[in-house]
């Protein structure tokens, strides 16, 4: 029998952990949920203590399971801390920033508005529209929805975030959907609550949704801030309420006073902030429906 165990398992088991299932597991790992299956029974095996309840609500973690969640998350931790000791070489910092679709590609785009090659620091952008991992340092700086609730988390607001319907032109009346295997986002799930019906087809990428709309394939809900700048599409609303959300630039509340970190929270600060001043005076849509 395997005595040795193996980081990657435990990597692993944390992951379903911490999701409370294998196929959200699956998501943030990049390892198909039969697999995770077949390594989280292997891990049991050779730790020989139950650490899941498997059952219709999911993976629910044991006492054991437990007691080893709080030692793979130290074992990461560590992992985390000497990543970060083997970033501090020679040359500027890497600072990984995490962000949706949308204003990652906004951010990669404009660069030039708020970083120079000559900086303390360079952006290493992870798109994803999961929150990864400030505490264990998965990332530096992430730019999110909501404020953040961890006491060992920093925020400041930066503005809000609105959203409006486009399309090629005016006479397009179907929908562009999201498919079942896409993240949730609220835009999607008004879509499908308000325009359900009249959905011409669906996408598991919103890039691959402004795209289809471009073509006159259906009506699609995007930030303002890329229909007005990013796309050649027509806009059709005013700014859906149902759909604002605050933006918030979050980081480790002791990582943001490493210099490298804090140049980058400035810059990101005045970039992102001017975005939202620019566009903060457009009318809101009062009706959730729009014809």
């Amino acid at each position: 029998m395997k005595t040795k165990l193996s980081w990657d398992d435990l990597a692993l088991f944390a992951a379903v952990a911490r999701a409370g299932g294998l196929v959200p597991a699956a998501k943030t790992t990049g390892t198909s949920p039969a697999t995770l299956s077949r390594r989280m029974t292997a891990l049991e095996n050779q730790m020989g203590r139950r650490l899941f309840h498997h059952g219709a609500a999911g993976y629910t973690i044991t006492a054991d399971g437990r007691a080893l969640l709080a030692q793979a998350e130290r074992m990461e931790t560590a992992a985390a801390d000497i990543s970060q000791w083997q970033k501090q070489r020679a040359g500027p910092a890497r600072i990984r920033i995490s962000a949706g679709t949308w204003t990652s590609m906004q951010l990669a785009d404009n660069l030039i508005e708020f970083w120079r090659p000559d900086c303390d620091w360079v952006p290493e952008f992870l798109h994803c529209n999961l929150d990864m991992d400030i505490a264990r340092r998965e990332i530096d700086i992430g730019i999110r929805n909501r404020r953040p609730d961890q006491p060992w988390l920093a925020g400041q607001r930066v503005g809000y975030v609105d959203f409006a319907v486009y399309a090629r032109d005016t006479d397009v009346k179907g929908w562009i959907g999201t498919s079942h295997d896409a993240a949730a986002t609220p835009s999607a799930r008004w879509v499908m609550e308000h325009h359900g019906d009249d959905i011409t087809t669906t996408v598991n990428d919103p890039r691959l949704a402004m795209a289809m709309a471009a073509s006159g394939v259906g009506r699609v809900v995007l930030p303002v801030f890329v229909g007005e700048y990013y796309s050649n599409l027509v806009r059709l609303s005013s700014s859906i309420k149902d759909l604002r959300s605050e933006e918030w630039l979050v980081s480790h509340h002791e990582g943001r006073h490493e210099r490298p970190v804090r140049q980058a929270l400035t810059a990101l600060l005045s970039f992102l902030g001017s975005r939202t001043s620019h566009l903060d005076n457009d009318p809101l849509v009062t009706e959730a429906t729009l014809a």
